[in-house]
């Protein structure tokens, strides 16, 4: 959900259009600002969000694609951080010297830069990530089918989509969200294990 935010607040305060004059970097610094304060506790989040799946997997983990999730995971929530703090360098840039930040370049490079970091490769290693959670969840058989069905989905557009859209960095906090309803609604079972008091009784035998 702050995922979720912090991308509304970024997609409604920065145009789509690239020839824009940058008249947001004055308007719209507040948004950004408050994105900025949030981002940090959304990776912190997520942080805990891979945490779970792992935990959840227990012994059925696969190292294999395990590691793959791990790292993209964590390069998802880099690109996720760069960009934001690109959008906040641009406006205090813009606010020292507004002249120059537009006229120099500075202006269209950082806001292509962001745009590439988000919705080029964030967005694969998001779908990366995915995959590899799908494709463990399919082989332990520790979710549903319509879980690993969905995650495939998802993952196959991010991953191989060649048009995108400004909020099509959206799919994947929204997957993470049902994900975590999931998570919530269905607790992991605990099993009670006597092997303890059978060793013990074994012993005394």
């Amino acid at each position: 959900m702050l995922l979720t935010i912090t991308y509304v607040l970024l997609r409604s305060t920065i145009p789509e259009d690239p020839t824009d004059a940058g008249e947001w970097l004055s308007t719209g610094s507040g948004r950004v600002d408050f994105a900025l304060w949030l981002v940090p506790f959304a990776g912190i989040a997520f942080l805990w969000f891979i945490g779970v799946i792992r935990d959840r997997l227990g012994d059925h983990e696969d190292q294999f694609f395990s590691s793959i999730l791990f790292g993209s995971g964590l390069l998802f929530i880099a690109m996720t951080f760069i960009a934001t703090a690109l959008a906040g360098a641009l406006i205090a840039a813009y606010q020292l010297d507004p002249v120059a930040t537009i006229e120099n370049g500075i202006y269209s490079l950082e806001r292509e830069t962001i745009f590439r970091v988000t919705n080029v490769f964030g967005v694969r290693m998001a779908g990366v990530f995915m995959f590899s959670a799908g494709t463990i969840w399919l082989r332990s058989g520790t979710m549903p089918r319509w879980m690993v069905a969905l995650t495939y989905t998802v993952a196959i557009v991010q991953l191989f989509s060649l048009g995108f859209t400004l909020w099509f960095t959206m799919l994947f906090p929204s997957w993470v969200l049902v994900v975590s309803v999931h998570f919530l609604l269905y607790p992991p079972t605990v099993v009670e294990n006597d092997d303890d008091d059978t060793s013990a009784e074994t012993t005394s035998a």
